[in-house]
This record gives C-alpha cells, structure tokens and sequence, in this order.
C-alpha cells in the first residue's frame, strides 16, 4: 500500500478525534454486516461528503511525509454477552454463536521496526508467567505477518504491558494478537487489507478476528466467523469485571460441559435481542452462557461469587464471561465505594472497572482511561 493510503487512516483518525469525521454511510462497509435499526437522514449524508472531501484535500497535502516507525496502541479486552455452544465438531472443536463486545480494559503494546539488518523480533513483557518466547501469541502474529505479506526481512520490537490476567474468559492474549497484527501492518505501510487480516488471523486462534471488529461482532465457527455489527453497540456504557484469582483452562471446562443441558435458545434471535433492546433493557433470561455452569462444577466458589454480585444494588445484569473466571456486571454499584472496599479490597479478588468501547474505520482502539 503507498505511504498516502496509509496516511489517510492516519489523517481520519486525528479529525474523528476532533469530531470531525465522514459518517459510516459515507465511507460505506461490508455488505456482510448487520446493521442496527436507524438510518442515516439525507442532510447527515451530505455533511458526511463534505466531510470525506475535506480529508481526501488533507490526505493529498501530507502525501510526502514519512509513516511512522513506532506505535503505542491499546489492546482491548472483552466479554460475551450470549454464549451458546452448538456442538461438538469431529476435530474436537466446538461450533459456538455468540455476541462479543470490546471492552476499554486492556493492555499496552509498544511496537517498532528495527533496522535494516536484524535477525529477529525482540519481545518483552512485564507480566510474570507470560511465555516470551516463539509460542507468544505476539511473535507468532508478526512472523504470521510477515509469511502473509512476503516482508520475511520486517522484525519488530514489541513491549507488551499486560494488566488482563490470564484464564479470565476476556480474550487478553487474542487481543495482543490482533492488536500486533494491526500494529504491524500499519508499520509496513498498510500491504494487507482489513479482509485480509481477518482471513488470516484464523490461523492463530478462535478470538483473534473479532478484535478486527469495530467491537461488536457476531461470531460463529470456531469463533473465527466474524459478522461486524455495523454501527457496533454504543460506547460508554459502564461494567465492573471481578476476576478472582482462582483460574480455569478452557479445556477443563469444555470438559465438564453437560450436552443436555444446553440452552435450546436460538443464538440469532438472542443477537437481535441485544441489538434491538440494548444491554440494559435485554432481559436476564437471554444474557446466557453455556460454559458458566460447567465452570461452576468445577469452582463452586465461582457461583458463590457471581451470587454476591447478583445482590449488588445499581447492577442490571451480572454473567460469566467466556470459559470464565471472570464476572461483568453491567451497570454501576449504587455504593461504588462500599463495593469496592467490599470486592477488591478482599484477598485473592480484583474489580477492574471499564466500559464498552468501539473504534471508528480505519483507526485502532482507544483507551478511554487516557
């Protein structure tokens, strides 16, 4: 891709900021998305041209500058507001449907090229217990990256600061994943489309895709099938994680999944749900997640946890996450201060409080804490 695609991303990203942005209508997008009820009115679309003229004439301006060498960008987390387990597949793998939601708690990924001339990726990592070395979820999406787009001369520098722990249910290391591929194209000067990146972070893992999302998806397969929901659901709404620190492996609880006591729900008619309702008004009956009861069996102090939480005034909805060991809640503690001394203040909890985010086309996710 030539240095004035890239900067026009570069550009969108720093007017969407100011509030000057081209509307999703205007730019257009996949035909594969689902979109939510509402439609764009005819004076929004012509502001959304003008708009998008007046970043082509930017872009055209800064067409000889330089892209950049170094990138800091956030690596979001997230959490399954449905999961339904379909089946089990003759590889061993289970086919799931379930709406995914990118959350604005995370980790930092500092990412640059090195010179000309060196041999390899250089990877650190200020988590104890994280591998850094070629099994890193990091370095196998820049070695992906460089396979997939004939650069086998690029190697990066990447420092990741984690604060996602692991087990946890919220996709921390698939988002490092995603979060590298996109950091490393950019780097390259954009040689792989947004498609093409989807296509091939399957190969990584089952999360990986949907952090390519604008940050609500609905994703099926493996997890790998990724339908962006375009617009995504509306960011900001507010969510307190509690993670204790007893972990489960996804494995375990797959294995202590009770085929006959899987919800009969229909996984698209819960999507339409959510997206028509909202995650406030949706009943508790469709928030459901197939894997929380076997992660129940094998840590009764899990549900004790999530009872607890059911019990907190100001929460609307409180649900495992994933294969767990997290809890979200959505809403807000009406004591925010009493529920923090009572939950984070206990020995072998910790309360991450977030809130939901997406990111604008083109543009990489934000932390809402800077």
């Amino acid at each position: 891709m030539s240095i004035s695609r890239a900067l026009s991303a570069l550009l969108f990203c720093a007017l969407s900021a100011s509030g000057f942005v081209p509307s999703a209508s205007s730019r257009g997008g996949s035909s594969s998305s689902l979109s939510q009820p509402g439609h764009e009115s005819s004076a929004a679309r012509r502001t959304s041209l003008l708009r998008t003229a007046a970043v082509d004439d930017a872009v055209e301006e800064a067409s000889t500058a330089s892209p950049s060498k170094s990138l800091t960008l956030f690596s979001p987390c997230k959490i399954n507001l449905f999961l339904r387990i379909l089946r089990k597949r003759p590889d061993g793998f289970h086919d799931l449907a379930s709406l995914f939601q990118a959350v604005g708690f995370g980790d930092t990924l500092r990412l640059s090229l090195l010179a000309e001339g060196s041999e390899g990726d250089e990877f650190s990592c200020n988590m104890e217990g994280v591998p850094t070395d070629s099994s890193n979820l990091v370095l196998r999406a820049l070695e992906l990256m460089r396979r997939r787009t004939g650069r086998e001369d690029a190697f990066f520098d990447a420092d990741l600061v984690k604060r996602v722990p692991a087990q946890a249910g919220l996709g921390g290391g698939s988002a490092n994943a995603a979060t590298a591929m996109w950091g490393a194209n950019e780097l390259l000067g954009r040689p792989a489309t947004l498609d093409e990146l989807i296509e091939w972070s399957g190969e990584l893992g089952s999360d990986i895709t949907f952090f390519l999302s604008r940050g609500t998806a609905y994703c099926t397969g493996r997890g790998e099938i990724m339908t962006p929901i375009d617009p995504p659901l509306p960011s900001g709404a507010k969510l307190s994680i509690v993670k204790p620190d007893l972990g489960l492996s996804t494995p375990k609880v797959f294995g202590a999944l009770d085929y006959d006591g899987l919800s009969s729900e229909d996984p698209e008619a819960l999507r339409d749900v959510f997206l028509n309702e909202g995650v406030v008004k949706t009943d508790d009956k469709y928030y459901i997640n197939d894997l929380e009861q076997p992660a129940f069996d094998c840590l009764p102090e899990l549900k004790a946890l999530k009872d607890e939480l059911l019990g907190v005034d100001g929460f609307d909805h409180v649900m495992m996450s994933g294969s767990g060991t997290s809890i979200f809640c959505i809403g807000e503690p009406a004591d925010k201060e009493g529920f923090m001394k009572e939950f984070d203040g206990r020995v072998g909890v910790s309360v991450f409080n977030a809130e939901f985010i997406n990111r604008e086309e083109g543009c990489w996710f934000e932390n809402p804490e800077n």
